[in-house]
């Protein structure tokens, strides 16, 4: 990685966040969406991260986005407010060069500075490499749901795991 720089997002990233997310929609298990949202939806749901103050982070190598990560709200109800949910997508060729660790050693630093308690990671169970990339951050398996979600014509299992922040 060549000049590398994490940082806070700006609304000027929504193109490119969008178009990385689109291409695990298309053509990946690592998220369960089956339609790529536009720019107006992942701007509106970047607004509302950001509202709760939570951390989005980018990853930029020169001026190219080649990653972001964010904490989410794990679930709506208000006693969850202090739980948060990790999130890591990296453009195709920024894969496998240390760059997940990164975004995620740097999210979690930034959500435990933002108050938040616990983190957790819902992983599609054959994703091996991120499953072993929150083990080394820290989380730990909490459980496992089987055929909980169907996308490319396949039932996949997710993994939950945790860590304290």
């Amino acid at each position: 990685m060549s000049d590398l720089i994490i940082r806070p997002y700006a609304p000027a990233d929504i193109a490119a966040v969008t178009r990385i997310y689109g291409h695990y929609v298309r053509d990946t298990v690592i998220t369960f969406e089956t339609e790529e949202p536009g720019e107006a939806e992942m701007a509106a749901r970047f607004a509302a991260i950001a509202a709760r103050k939570h951390p989005l982070l980018i990853a930029v190598e020169g001026d190219i986005v080649v990653g972001y990560a964010y904490a989410s709200t794990y679930r709506p109800r208000e006693a969850y407010r202090f739980t948060c949910e990790d999130s890591i997508y990296l453009a195709p060729e920024a894969v496998g060069r240390g760059l997940g660790g990164k975004l995620l050693s740097r999210l979690i630093e930034d959500a435990a500075k933002a108050g938040l308690k616990q983190m957790l990671a819902v992983i599609t169970a054959e994703r091996a490499n991120s499953v072993r990339l929150h083990e080394k951050h820290g989380f730990r398996l909490i459980g496992r749901y089987e055929a909980l979600g169907y996308k490319f014509d396949r039932w996949l299992d997710i993994i939950h795991m945790q860590r304290a922040l």
